[in-house]
């Protein structure tokens, strides 16, 4: 390797550091100022590190507002959508990949198409629809809404279709049916692009705030990013104690993250090396 060459990965990797620091200005001001008083928030100059740290600010959003109830709702939302969208993208993409029948290629395009439709465009129907089965204001209804994933069912099909079918074929003469061929040969080799996916719905579900902004009007079944609403409506804008709401809503996600980050490169390769 020249010196130039080295100088050039020395520079882009400086480059890189101090991009990632860029992006990470953000979830940094939004912790330390959880830890500020409300007067020193927007303070100018802005105070990188605050004379004192009011952790006290961590115990008065407890206080103030049912947040047990509120995460308690959300985990449950997030954690059922996200295994039963794995159930349904997994078996779909075995489907879509491993066997063979009339129209596959073009049902799945047909499928994979309604991702470009937005939310927007099918809302009201769908809320129509919701309210007629008399899941208007339940978290089963959330959880239907999401329970199919076009999105999931293309990321899994694009990680199935680079595991050979010649593991399939012998799993065959060898007497397996195609729910053994599913469940001991492709099923375990798709951990990677799993917990990709278990990372974007989890996520998605998580920080969702229009759905259940629309569908959810009891107070005990509302989710955490309603909470931190309602705490804005109630006490204004008390920016200390929103940004300490908002850090604490912030950490499952991170949890779960930094859990699953170990396949979730390998598994965005790998979805993308064939179409």
């Amino acid at each position: 390797m020249t010196t130039k060459t080295k100088n050039l990965r020395l520079l882009l990797y400086i480059g890189l550091i101090a991009l990632s620091l860029f992006m990470l200005v953000p979830f940094y001001w939004m912790v330390i100022s959880s830890l500020k008083l409300n007067k020193d928030v927007f303070s100018i100059p802005m105070k990188w590190w605050p004379d004192t740290l009011h952790w006290e600010n961590y115990k008065t959003i407890w206080a103030k507002l049912p947040l047990v109830t509120f995460f308690f709702n959300t985990a449950k939302l997030a954690v059922v959508t996200t295994i039963i969208q794995l159930a349904t993208s997994c078996f779909a993409a075995y489907g879509f990949t491993k066997t063979r029948f009339k129209g596959r290629d073009l049902i799945f395009l047909m499928y994979v198409t309604t991702i470009a439709v937005p939310w927007q465009v099918y809302m009201i129907p769908q809320f129509i629809l919701v309210s007629k089965m008399g899941l208007n204001d339940t978290h089963l209804g959330l959880i239907l809404m999401q329970a199919f994933s076009a999105f999931g069912v293309f990321l899994i099909r694009q990680f199935y279709i680079s595991i050979p079918d010649e593991l399939c074929e012998a799993a065959r003469i060898d007497g397996l049916n195609e729910y053994g061929i599913f469940a001991r040969v492709v099923f375990p080799l798709g951990k990677p692009a799993m917990a990709t996916l278990t990372i974007f719905t989890f996520t998605n579900v998580w920080n969702d705030f229009m759905g259940p902004l629309i569908y959810l009007k009891t107070k005990e079944l509302k989710t955490i990013q309603l909470g931190i609403r309602m705490f804005i409506s109630q006490f204004g804008a008390d920016y200390a104690w929103i940004m300490a709401a908002s850090v604490c809503s912030l950490i499952p996600v991170v949890i779960v993250f930094l859990s699953c980050q170990k396949f979730f490169v390998e598994g965005v390769a790998a979805s993308g090396i064939k179409g």
